[in-house]
């Protein structure tokens, strides 16, 4: 079970990939029209629609995505499949399908009907239609229908078992919306504490990799939150009721402080208590790392570095992650994000009409920054804690950093450190992480690993997870090239 919730989180990135287009388009649009959202210039308009376009059809993107993603080999036909499935289901369970169906007026129909095209819908239709494409992509039917074998046939079927799956959610959605709903309602209730307790999670889950299948509680319309849709809808989210001034954001503004300014004081932490001997070393390697986080919010660079080492000072920055996010939302210091909570989404989202006292996040930022190296430095020291560049001699030596040139020559050194061919069975990746499964985890060697990339996970005796950085895609590419 906890693999597959692995492979579900991982899935949703696929989708999710597609944000920053949508952050980037909306962005251009508010700076050219602040005021008018798009009712003052053309040009304005054309970027803010064009963006528009992708937020509005998120469930569809979702369903594409996550079937995608979870098939076997990454072929279209699972992503057709994903996407039939969804038309099926949203079909059959409109309103007027589902009154017409069970007889009743369209008034009496139940409110959940009217959102069935949200992104737990589109996540629901993208894990079943993977199953079906992993399970039917290979079969093949007598000669005079071989047209339809094989990967051709996932769709055909999907169809099918979406009608019955429709059925069944016929009966069953009411509750599950209403369940959702609720939940939804639960947190936002609490509102900053709220923020703050997602805030907490969200770091403390990276280990497992499990942080994405959380996101999309808050930041989609998983439970009713939908938070980055609505935030980067701006005007349109304002106009439909869907955002609020001041609120909407709140799963998101309390990052930009950690990620631009927090993590930095945490890599300053650990040059400061680095042996002398490595400290150059360490300077170089959190140097990257730091204006990775500040710039484009990719922080797992520097958290991989010690969450593992010291999971008591990992433990601190969950807290002060929390804390941060609880902050931002007490003071309604709102900003949003397509990607990550970095510098440019930041720039991107100053514009928009529900960014409010987002420069307060940089104020933020730099007291987060003097809180993180003063207490890192002094749990370091006062613990004694082998973070990077403290580790005992032999050790140390172990984790020298080898250098790479290339996405191809990263693959190729990490090939047979994974146990060679032999132990690979499947070469994925996320956003950040190479995700494979193997015949036997025990065989792979961390330790060289680890001189070549930020870090190395085994939540499991077959499942590997290593973290390349924002061009694992390349080096997947290529390590399946070699196997």
């Amino acid at each position: 079970m906890f693999s597959y919730l692995q492979k579900i989180g991982k899935a949703l990135m696929v989708p999710v990939a597609v944000l920053p287009a949508a952050a980037i388009l909306l962005g251009l649009g508010y700076w050219i029209d602040p005021v008018g959202w798009g009712g003052e210039s053309v040009l304005a308009a054309f970027f803010i629609k064009s963006g528009g376009a992708i937020i509005d059809n998120m469930p569809i993107l979702f369903a594409i995505g996550v079937a995608f993603g979870m098939s076997k080999d990454k072929n279209g036909s699972a992503a057709l499949a994903g996407l039939v499935s969804f038309l099926v289901v949203t079909t059959l369970l409109s309103p007027g399908a589902v009154g017409m169906i069970k007889g009743i007026p369209a008034n009496e129909v139940p409110a959940g009907f009217s959102k069935i095209n949200n992104q737990f819908t589109g996540i629901l239709c993208g894990v079943i239609s993977s199953a079906l494409y992993n399970r039917f992509s290979e079969v093949e039917l007598p000669k005079f229908l071989s047209f339809f074998s094989g990967k051709r046939l996932v769709p055909i079927i999907s169809s099918f078992v979406m009608m019955l799956v429709s059925f069944i959610l016929m009966y069953i959605w009411p509750a599950v919306y209403s369940g959702l709903v609720s939940f939804g309602e639960g947190i936002s209730k609490l509102g900053p504490l709220g923020a703050g307790i997602y805030g907490f999670f969200n770091r403390l889950l990276i280990p497992v990799g499990l942080h994405h299948a959380l996101n999309s509680v808050f930041w989609f319309d998983v439970a009713g939150i939908n938070d980055i849709p609505n935030f980067l809808g701006g005007a349109k989210s304002i106009a439909e009721g869907t955002a609020v001034i001041g609120k909407t954001g709140m799963y998101q503004a309390g990052f930009f402080p950690i990620m631009m300014f927090g993590l930095l004081g945490a890599c300053l932490a650990f040059v400061k208590t680095a042996k002398p001997e490595n400290r150059a070393k360490i300077s170089s390697i959190m140097l990257a790392a730091g204006f990775a986080s500040f710039f484009t919010g990719v922080t797992e660079p520097i958290e991989f570095a010690f969450m593992f080492v010291a999971p008591g000072l990992y433990l601190i920055h969950a807290v002060l992650t929390g804390i941060s996010v609880f902050i931002a939302a007490s003071m309604h210091w709102m900003a949003g994000f397509g990607f990550s909570a970095g510098f440019i989404d930041l720039v991107l989202s100053t514009r928009n009409p529900l960014a409010q006292g987002w420069y307060m996040l940089i104020i933020q930022g730099l007291v987060f920054f003097v809180i993180y190296y003063v207490v890192f430095k002094f749990a370091i020291e006062k613990f004694n804690l082998k973070t990077p560049g403290r580790e005992d001699d032999d050790v140390s030596e172990t984790k020298e950093t080898v250098k790479v040139t290339s996405n191809t020559e990263l693959a190729t050194a990490l090939l047979p450190l994974l146990g060679g061919k032999e132990n690979i069975i499947n070469i994925d990746n996320c956003t950040t992480r190479l995700r494979l499964e193997v015949i036997d985890s025990a065989v792979i060697k961390d330790k060289e690993i680890k001189k070549l990339v930020p870090g190395v996970l085994k939540p499991s005796k077959s499942a590997v997870q290593v973290i390349v950085g924002p061009e694992v895609e390349f080096v997947a590419t290529e390590l399946k090239k070699l196997v």
